[in-house]
């Protein structure tokens, strides 16, 4: 014969207090005195209850899950950072809820409204260009926002990409490339700031990038992008991958064409995901801390929804990865 569940009503009786003071108790909606508390925890063990999610929503107005949109799914990165933002969360007794945009900036609005109707608070990646975001703020949820905002009002968190790459353009520089390319993702914000850093790094020694576009930040564009880079009329010795799909795509299309990498062509990439270690030759790469990012996010998230100040923008550190994909030029 099937156990019967406990309820409410039986903590109550056991505990001999009411139903309103279990709920609010185990709602964490008022305190008791020490002795009620610990007599409503005994009994809630012995009797094995377990409140009621959707109850429990009712009475406190919240849903104990958080929303995180993610660009991509796929990629290594976003899945780092919703890894580490669910490492946050679970300790903090909330639910994750995923929306991944698949790359198409027409569908985050929907997505992300009717995921606001689910949630306590949303991290947000986005596509869209941020002065056509003013619905955003207008869900009335807390958010958190990854990048460096310059229209929307939200807490965000960044990693520091322009550093990251004049780091590692200047490392390839002290190698002496002089003839260093970028290929880069134009439809992303963080494009920019990572070509800034490459043209900064490169323009103290009086040299200028060449500059190529690929189409969609994946292994497929950086490896459709290879024969335009390498078989031009001067071609680099260096190259700069906007991330680490990108720079594995080229190392496979170099590798068809002939090309020895890093004898004819030093590779980088950014994001450090696992798969770059794997490679042949294994990928040097502009670590972003992609966990620390969500679980930064995520802290952020949790601090506003329990109504506390939070700093506007937390960049955090990026680090240099060095691997056999770049050598030394004679």
């Amino acid at each position: 014969m099937k156990k019967r569940v406990a309820t409410i009503r039986d903590v109550a009786a056991a505990a001999g207090v009411s139903t309103a003071t279990v709920s609010k108790f185990v709602n964490s909606t008022q305190r008791f005195s020490s002795a009620v508390e610990a007599r409503i925890s005994s009994v809630i063990e012995e009797l094995g209850y377990r409140s009621n999610p959707m109850a429990q929503s009712m009475i406190t107005g919240r849903t104990k899950a958080i929303g995180l949109s993610v660009l991509d799914i796929t990629n290594p990165h976003f899945t780092s950072v919703v890894k580490g933002a669910n490492r946050v969360a679970q300790a903090h007794g909330y639910t994750v809820l995923l929306v991944d945009t698949e790359e198409t900036p027409g569908r985050e609005r929907q997505l992300l409204e009717a995921l606001s109707r689910r949630v306590d608070g949303m991290i947000v990646y986005s596509r869209t260009p941020e002065e056509e975001m003013d619905w955003l703020p207008a869900l009335n949820r807390p958010a958190v926002y990854f990048g460096r905002p310059e229209y929307l009002k939200l807490p965000a968190v960044s990693s520091d990409d322009q550093l990251g790459a004049f780091m590692v353009t200047r490392h390839l520089a002290t190698q002496g490339h002089r003839r260093v390319a970028y290929l880069g993702f134009p439809n992303s914000r963080r494009d920019g700031e990572r070509l800034a850093g490459v043209r900064e790094a490169l323009a103290a020694l009086g040299l200028a990038p060449a500059v190529f576009a690929g189409e969609a930040p994946t292994a497929l564009a950086g490896e459709k992008a290879c024969s335009a880079i390498l078989l031009g009329r001067q071609p680099p010795d260096a190259l700069v991958c906007f991330n680490d799909l990108m720079a594995l795509g080229f190392l496979k299309a170099a590798r068809e064409l002939g090309f020895r990498v890093p004898d004819d062509i030093s590779v980088v990439g950014f994001d450090n995901i696992q798969f770059g270690s794997f490679a042949t030759p294994a990928l040097t790469s502009v670590d972003l801390q992609s966990e620390r990012m969500g679980a930064a996010a995520m802290q952020k998230l949790l601090a506003s929804i329990d109504g506390q100040e939070v700093e506007a923008l937390t960049v955090i550190d990026a680090q240099l990865v060095l691997r056999d994909s770049t050598t030394t030029r004679a």
